[in-house]
């Protein structure tokens, strides 16, 4: 009862530091919309498209060829290729090769040869896949022609159901997050850890309050006290995350997947790790160096973790450092979570958040005890 009490205090005090409060709230979603606003296009993977232009040589003989030809041509100009006829005595190939085409197509009845521009790879890919999209329509269709003339003309015009000569399935790539989206998460995973300077004051506070000898007389444990602050301040801080994350999903309109519940837990156990790690720095070092250790700490793991910039193809040197942040490991875990709906990657995050938790909260702990004030 004693430890809820003094839970229920100290999440009191809490919410009348206004100040403290703001910088917890205001902090992160100004970032998110800075950074994700500033930095939009670093994260934008379309590619812009210039005009496409087909140069082509036609021999073909067969009147079935040149009329699904004529129609072929018609449907992808719609799509902003420029067909070309190739005027007697041009060379083809060199007019591709001095960028005067995008691509160039030869056509008879054995076939199409084709061939791509080096300086537009893009646009020239694309054509080519139109023309062996056609290619392979057309020899189905040719091959159709002998049992059934209307299947080939339905064939070659679309008409027919896909589903009735060829099954097509499609993979969806890997999604990724824009610019808004990942800093919705990594600026969510810096604040949680952000509890960390807080909590460097659950105890250094009350010395330096001149409270501790008041605590140590009271009839209350000192695992007790220490009990209820640390429960107040994972409450209070993951209470702020809780509301940053709601903020940038219904208002930046961030996407948080559709596992909410597991998001929420493992930056749960996140402020959890913080809390327990600003309590663990405070009782390792000095009172004036505990500040200096802890803003160095948490910049340098803030940094390597992402919040500022993606590290996903970091190597060398960087690579290793960026690996031992807290920030990394739940950054990379949300984003599989997220984006890839893999349940399993939170978890071992989850169970090392809370190993090392459990650590620095134990040695807070003896510590305390082998004291005789705080």
């Amino acid at each position: 009862m004693n430890v809820l009490n003094i839970a229920l205090f100290e999440i009191k005090k809490d919410l009348r530091d206004k100040r403290t409060l703001l910088l917890m709230l205001a902090f992160p979603i100004v970032l998110i919309l800075i950074l994700g606003t500033a930095l939009t296009n670093a994260f934008n993977n379309g590619v812009e498209l210039g005009d496409m232009n087909l140069l082509v040589k036609n021999n073909a003989q067969s009147p079935q060829l040149q009329s699904y030809w004529n129609g072929f041509a018609q449907a992808i100009g719609k799509e902003g290729v420029e067909f070309t006829p190739a005027a007697g005595g041009i060379d083809g190939k060199k007019a591709v090769q001095d960028n005067e085409y995008t691509a160039y197509a030869e056509i008879d009845d054995n076939g199409i040869h084709f061939y791509g521009s080096s300086r537009q790879t893009i646009s020239s890919n694309i054509i080519q896949g139109m023309l062996t999209s056609f290619a392979d329509k057309y020899n189905l269709a040719a091959a159709a022609l002998k049992n059934s003339p209307e299947a080939a003309d339905a064939i070659i015009a679309g008409e027919a159901s896909v589903g009735s000569f060829i099954q097509e399935s499609s993979l969806i790539p890997d999604r990724k997050p824009g610019s808004i989206d990942y800093y919705a998460i990594v600026e969510s995973t810096m604040i949680a850890f952000y509890a960390c300077m807080s909590a460097s004051w659950l105890i250094r506070g009350e010395v330096k309050r001149k409270t501790a000898l008041r605590l140590a007389a009271a009839p209350v444990g000192k695992l007790e006290i220490f009990a209820g602050k640390v429960i107040a301040s994972t409450l209070i801080n993951f209470l702020c995350i809780f509301v940053v994350v709601l903020f940038s999903k219904y208002v930046f309109n961030a996407n948080w997947g559709n596992h909410l519940g597991s998001v929420f837990l493992l930056l749960f156990t996140e402020v959890l790790l913080a809390v327990s790690f600003g309590l663990g720095i405070a009782f390792l070092f000095k009172d004036d160096a505990v500040n200096a250790v802890m803003m160095i700490f948490v910049q340098l793991a803030s940094m390597f973790g992402g919040a500022y910039f993606p590290v996903d193809e970091a190597s060398g040197v960087f690579a290793g450092i960026a690996n031992v942040s807290p920030l990394r490991w739940a950054n990379e875990a949300l984003m599989k979570l997220i984006y890839n709906d893999d349940l399993q990657a939170v978890f071992p995050v989850m169970g090392l958040n809370t190993a090392i938790a459990a650590a620095f909260l134990a040695f807070v702990a003896i510590t305390m005890r082998k004291r005789e004030a705080f």
